[in-house]
């Protein structure tokens, strides 16, 4: 995720980052222009179709249709930054939820109960590890049993399967562990319990953006929307703009392409792109404010 400050007009106007959509637009827009300087070359000069006054009626349907494809990409850029906003949100529960947790066990826990609290505070950012890792697609989990290895719960955790939810069931059961032993109440599970739950919520919350995209049809029709308009754009407003056609077409299909291009971007907000969420680092902050509340 790329931190700013949005006070700096300038600063932002003349930088181009790798997530730029100029740069990634730039190919296209070579072609695009060289398309337009090629019909209007072709309508002014060559074929003279300004003397045709029928063949100017066809700005009144670009007209009609810009009106249309503002509409559909205003969606699509608000249905997008939903999808990114929700995310967010949902590692900020998670950032909440597991402070709370260590908070609550830290005072539940007798402090002579070193060992298991040991084990909470290896555990509970353990989850926020394994969710970043999830998320990612990132098949090996090395950082993970590299760093954690010395906790039994987690040296028998199973790669190849679900790894947030062995690491969330670990928990309730050391929780479970600590009841029979008469550390923990029944009163006190209840009270750990809404934090507990919000693991594997926040988990599945995750998951469903992660994998439920935006419908292919929908996606795929708003690509040769676009497509068809800045195509024929030049056909319609060159009587009107002569050559001047050219940078007018590059500048509309920038800005409509860009809308688009953001918009598959942020619409997985887990990935590894500059503007997705920095899971990365709010998992090593969990892993900070657990090791500074349960203390050993």
């Amino acid at each position: 995720m790329i931190y700013y400050n949005p006070k700096e007009w300038f600063y932002t106007l003349f930088r181009f980052h790798k997530s730029d959509t100029f740069r990634n637009l730039f190919p296209m827009m070579i072609i695009i222009g060289l398309y337009s300087g090629g019909v209007a070359w072709l309508e002014i000069s060559y074929f003279r179709l300004s003397e045709k006054n029928s063949i100017r009626n066809l700005t009144i349907l670009h007209t009609l249709l810009g009106f249309a494809i503002s509409m559909l990409l205003v969606f699509r850029t608000n249905t997008a930054y939903e999808r990114w906003w929700e995310g967010r949100k949902l590692w900020g529960s998670l950032v909440n939820n597991t402070r709370n947790l260590a908070m609550k066990l830290n005072h539940l826990i007798p402090a002579e109960c070193a060992e298991d609290r040991r084990i909470f505070r290896e555990l509970i950012p353990a989850f926020a590890l394994s969710l970043h890792n999830h998320l990612r697609g990132l098949s090996s989990q090395s950082e993970l049993f590299d760093s954690l290895a010395r906790n039994p719960e987690l040296r028998c955790l199973n790669p190849l399967k679900h790894i947030p939810n062995q690491i969330a069931s670990a928990i309730y059961e050391r929780v479970c562990i600590l009841e029979a032993k008469g550390i923990l109440t029944s009163n006190n599970l209840l009270f750990l319990n809404a934090e507990l739950q919000s693991l594997s919520e926040i988990c599945g919350a995750c998951e469903r953006i992660k994998n439920t995209p935006i419908p292919y049809s929908y996606n795929v029709f708003i690509k040769k929307f676009i497509f068809i308009y800045i195509m024929t754009l030049p056909i319609g407003f060159v009587f009107q703009l002569g050559y001047w056609i050219i940078p007018i077409v590059i500048f509309v299909f920038y800005v409509l392409a860009s809308l688009e291009l953001i918009a598959e971007e942020i619409e997985d907000p887990f990935g590894n792109d500059a503007n997705d969420i920095s899971t990365d680092l709010i998992q090593s902050n969990i892993l900070m404010h657990t090791h500074e509340i349960l203390l050993p």
